[in-house]
């Protein structure tokens, strides 16, 4: 008998499915064979849930440690989702943190992910991520935080770069980092060419570099497309959304 919670996930994965139209793929020669890491824009809601329901292949994603543990959703989502809300309303957006915890914690325990957390538990993340990768899976991460960076991406954290001196000292091979852009409005998501880090490199200088190159082969692929609305990692309204080409006219 399947457990409640996930038959919790399977009602939202098919929900999700109304809400989330399959998007088209460009780019999938670009993904090397076997394991690699699939870098992208989070674009709200739409990166994490294209990735779990179509992407093709054998594929696992990072997702934030807390919304998987019943008593840490709380504090979590509503510090990460509505913190910003007005002082007036807050104390609403700290009642719907508490009641969407059990839902959460039945979504993301089902989900195809991997637990990201901020204090020793990240040694778990690392040790599942690489032994996943060694198992030929996709590892999908979204790592963008609240800093702007230009009008595709917000920047990028760099820390799970380490894996690529982590996955060559234990396959003896380098780990693919490849670009990946998910385009709501135009219902596509795009991969680029893979970036690799350099082993002779110092960590922290080559974290940047490929960091720096990621967040640039985002960009590149968004800026190629036809001019569209950029879906922003942070929840704004979608009066502001950027455009993916902001210098261009409107075109009829």
């Amino acid at each position: 008998m399947r457990r409640p919670d996930y038959i919790v996930y399977l009602a939202v994965r098919g929900l999700a499915r109304l809400f989330f139209p399959r998007p088209k793929f460009e780019g999938l020669e670009n993904l090397p064979e076997g394991g690699c890491v699939l870098v992208g824009n989070h674009a709200q809601m739409h990166g994490p849930v294209l990735s779990e329901i179509y992407l093709p292949g054998k594929h696992i994603i990072w997702c934030t440690g807390e919304m998987m543990h019943l008593k840490e959703v709380p504090d979590y989502a509503f510090r990460d989702f509505w913190s910003a809300k007005p002082k007036s309303v807050r104390w609403l957006y700290r009642i719907a943190s508490n009641l969407i915890a059990p839902l959460s914690v039945g979504v993301f325990n089902n989900a195809l992910c991997i637990g990201v957390y901020h204090d020793g538990r990240i040694v778990s993340t690392f040790r599942q991520t690489l032994q996943a990768l060694q198992e030929g899976t996709r590892v999908v991460i979204f790592p963008e935080h609240a800093e702007a960076h230009n009008h595709i991406v917000y920047k990028f954290q760099d820390k799970f770069l380490t894996l690529g001196k982590m996955y060559r000292k234990q396959a003896g091979q380098d780990l693919a980092f490849v670009p990946m852009y998910v385009a709501p409005a135009l219902k596509k998501v795009c991969f680029g060419s893979p970036v690799y880090c350099d082993p002779e490199a110092d960590l922290e200088s080559d974290r940047k570099r490929v960091c720096d190159a990621l967040m640039a082969g985002v960009t590149a692929l968004a800026e190629a497309q036809p001019r569209h609305r950029v879906v922003p990692y942070l929840n704004l309204p979608k009066r502001d959304y950027p455009m993916s080409r902001p210098g261009e006219e409107e075109r009829a």
